[in-house]
């Protein structure tokens, strides 16, 4: 029989490990005055420049329910712009700005910072195979969609 002990559960071990990195980002982010899930919709918008809300969402696997208050917010900030599409009015385009472009610049060091951070964290205080380790977790997400 399996145990139903909280720290031998598998979703235990992931949702901790998910909520301690998220937490690392908070002083990294905080530089250029986003939230975790502000700097995902950000990350897709600095590789295409400009993305619909579905495709956005698709991305960062969010609802739209979800994505719009944080869009909302990018836009508040000067960082996005929304528009609706030219060819299909029910499709909202959000793009970035000048300044959400400029940005970029300075998030160029976060994915190292976090790297520092979790090094500095780790317990052993020996380096983490990041490579291997976000491997297995696309592998493991791969194979629950599938």
């Amino acid at each position: 029989m399996a145990s139903l002990n909280l720290n031998e559960q598998f979703c235990f071990s992931l949702y901790r490990a998910s909520r301690s990195v998220i937490r690392l980002y908070g002083p990294l982010l905080k530089s250029l005055g986003i939230t975790y899930p502000q700097y995902l919709v950000m990350l897709v918008l600095w590789e295409k420049q400009k993305a619909s809300v579905k495709e956005i969402g698709i991305q960062v696997d969010l609802d739209s329910a979800t994505l719009t208050p944080l869009i909302r917010k990018l836009e508040d900030f000067g960082f996005v712009s929304k528009s609706r599409s030219t060819t299909d009015e029910r499709i909202v385009d959000v793009t970035l700005t000048p300044i959400g472009r400029s940005l970029k610049a300075k998030a160029q060091k976060i994915p190292e910072g976090l790297k520092l951070l979790l090094h500095l964290n780790s317990p052993k205080k020996s380096p983490l195979d990041y490579k291997s380790i976000k491997r297995d977790l696309d592998q493991l997400f791969r194979q629950i969609e599938s």
